[in-house]
């Protein structure tokens, strides 16, 4: 009975999911309001939990099917329609075609005259016939230096890209395979790929550490990882999948090796930065060297090509998001508004990260990679949800549920784009971290608490395994 409940909710999960991205969006709701989909999202977080709550009890082999298959078919609906509430992918798809083409993405801005002949109806659709673009999520942009009008879906059209290598290497050869031809598709199943990578390998993870594994369900059946990952493909999910891998050699002490994949993570998306403090507990200095040299080889072909532009628009894209100002750290500038903000949200990662670093078990770095990006995805506070793709992988090593909180509130600062939302679900997500985390730690939490106080740089971190 517990199997087919599971099943039946898996299958309420795809059909779901299936709606939201062929039928609702950002870019393919008519209507253009975000209700509906909001609606559907809680739909979705609703089947998740509840799924997740009753596979708990049952057998291992049944558990491991039902994770994979509701892995795949989660997975395949969320490439039943094109991206809804981003457009990232396009940019992915275009630097993938320049490339193949034996041009550096670095070198031209998409709408640049100099690559009109490169450029694909389904990405360059033809301008209406009084001159105006087809609409959302087609985008009026300019070519440089002239008034000519060039629809795309590329966001940012008359900028350089902003990825950095190991980025465009998976984005061309990705083209290399399909050609400049297919759409959105493409990248989509990579997502999926990857998503049941992870999963797998989430798995054999558990499985080794004894732990139980329908937590391998908390990334596998999770709503953001169908949405974010596959759907709008974004390439945070190979950066994740990464970062896995580094942990997991990091942990079983092949230092050299998980430096390499850090580093591989960090070109990927630089991001991935942020994992580093936990996997620095035991020869550090390996984890670095490895991961440097990696991140430098990955650029060593770019710079050769363009210098100082594989910077691409980075600064330019940091300045506009507000890091630059301090506008975006939401709850920081509560406090201290403008650049203010900037420095209390740099202290207190540079904090966390200290205390990753110095607390971690080096065997065990899954727990100190949960504190240490869950924490910096609060501070930072990002109103884009899929850089918490990056969190799901350690909640489900460790089985942190409550954790979830955090990609739920930066889900709510996408779809309900208001300042105030998004301060009242990040409270709501560290209100729901830190009482959980209290009662799991037991009734002897707050005399441990005062001794860490004491003693912060001595022992392991206060939160157990239990």
């Amino acid at each position: 009975m517990r199997t087919a409940v599971v099943a039946i909710l898996l299958a309420l999960s795809a059909a779901t999911t299936t709606v939201a991205v062929a039928v609702l969006g950002v870019y393919n709701d008519k209507t253009g309001r975000l209700e509906p989909l909001v609606f559907l999202t809680i739909a979705l977080w609703l089947l998740f939990a509840v799924a997740v709550v009753v596979v708990r009890r049952l057998p291992a082999r049944t558990v491991v099917v039902l994770v994979l298959s509701g892995t795949l078919a989660i997975g395949v609906a969320a490439m039943t329609g094109p991206p809804n509430t981003s457009t990232d992918s396009a940019r992915y798809a275009w630097d993938g075609i320049v490339q193949n083409a034996g041009i550096s993405p670095y070198a031209y801005v998409p709408t640049d005259p100099a690559l009109a002949h490169l450029r694909q109806d389904w990405l360059f659709p033809a301008a209406n016939a009084d001159g105006s673009c087809p609409g959302k999520p087609i985008m009026t942009s300019r070519e440089p230096g002239s008034d000519t009008v060039v629809c795309t879906a590329i966001n940012r059209g008359t900028v350089p890209t902003i990825y950095p290598p190991a980025s465009e290497i998976v984005f061309a050869a990705v083209r290399f395979v399909v050609g400049p031809e297919a759409g959105f598709w493409p990248l989509q199943l990579l997502g999926l790929l990857t998503s049941l990578g992870v999963t797998v390998l989430l798995l054999r993870l558990l499985q080794r550490r004894q732990l139980p594994l329908w937590w391998a369900a908390l990334w596998g059946w999770s709503p953001l990882v169908a949405t974010e990952g596959i759907t709008n493909s974004h390439i945070d999910i190979v950066a994740t999948l990464l970062v896995v891998v580094a942990t997991a050699l990091v942990a079983s002490g092949s230092r050299w090796r998980g430096g390499a994949a850090l580093g591989a993570a960090i070109g990927a998306k630089l991001i991935p930065v942020i994992a580093a403090p936990a996997l620095l507990g035991r020869r550090p200095l390996v984890v670095i060297a490895a991961s440097v040299a990696v991140f430098v080889l990955l650029y060593v072909p770019y710079v050769i090509s363009d210098g100082i532009g594989v910077v691409g628009y980075l600064p330019g894209y940091l300045s506009e998001e507000g890091y630059e100002s301090g506008d975006r750290f939401v709850l920081a500038s509560i406090i201290a508004p403008g650049f203010a903000s900037t420095v209390i949200v740099a202290v207190l990662v540079l904090l966390t990260a200290v205390l990753v670093w110095r607390k971690t078990d080096p065997d065990n770095p899954w727990l100190g990679q949960l504190v240490m990006i869950g924490m910096t995805l609060i501070v930072v506070s990002p109103r884009y949800p899929w850089y918490a793709l990056l969190l799901v992988p350690m909640i489900a090593m460790t089985g942190r549920w409550e954790w979830f909180a955090v990609p739920l509130a930066l889900t709510a600062r996408l779809l309900v784009p208001s300042l105030e939302i998004a301060r009242i679900a990040l409270a709501v997500a560290i209100v729901i971290i830190v009482v959980v985390s209290i009662k799991r730690s037991g009734p002897g939490v707050f005399p441990r608490l005062r001794d860490e106080l004491r003693h912060p740089f001595r022992g392991p971190f206060l939160v157990t395994e239990r």
